[in-house]
């Protein structure tokens, strides 16, 4: 009989919280359930193993990421909109590196899963930013990989510890912006 208050959206937080502070790539099921107060064959009666695991971290994270970017579009648009989402996504994926990591590689299972729509979230909130852009319909996946890329990049470098240079790094973000803006107004 599964513990009581131990869901499967229980422990993926549990998990997305412990890849956050351990990394991704270390979450194990036994450390996991250490941390739940749990054995690990526990476990299993609530998620099909790391793979699953994984996924349902993904799910949490895109599921939050599309939060925060909705939250700070509101009302924006133009460069305002794009500074709004480079600075969510650059946030989130300082503040939560673990839950961020299982973003970067997901596969859908199947057109319902959860993990579509979140993902889909994110990308229609990066495409929102493009709609004050005067940018060729035919060019918006190469704008929205530019994005995700640019900001991605800079969140998981910075996040990483790996900007050592003397330039202060709020400064590289805001001139990353300012040149994108550029970019996508030209």
């Amino acid at each position: 009989m599964p513990r009581a208050g131990l869901d499967p959206d229980v422990v993926a937080a549990g998990a997305a919280a412990l890849a956050d502070e351990v990394g991704l790539p270390n979450v194990t099921m036994g450390l996991l359930a250490e941390r739940l107060g749990v054995r690990s064959p526990s476990l299993y009666k609530h998620v099909d193993g790391l793979a699953d695991l994984h996924h349902r971290v993904a799910v949490l994270a895109l599921t939050e990421l599309g939060d925060a970017l909705r939250d700070a579009l509101q009302g924006r648009a133009g460069r305002d909109a794009l500074a709004a989402a480079a600075t969510a996504i650059r946030g989130f994926a300082v503040a939560h590196p673990g839950r961020y990591a299982a973003t970067v590689r997901v596969d859908v299972h199947a057109p319902d899963d959860p993990l579509a729509a979140a993902g889909a979230r994110v990308l229609d909130s990066l495409a929102a930013i493009l709609a004050g852009y005067d940018v060729d319909p035919a060019d918006t996946v190469h704008a929205l990989r530019l994005l995700r890329s640019l900001f991605h990049g800079f969140a998981v470098l910075e996040a990483a510890g790996g900007f050592q240079l003397a330039t202060d790094v709020d400064d590289s973000f805001t001139w990353l912006v300012e040149f994108v803006d550029r970019g996508l107004r030209g």
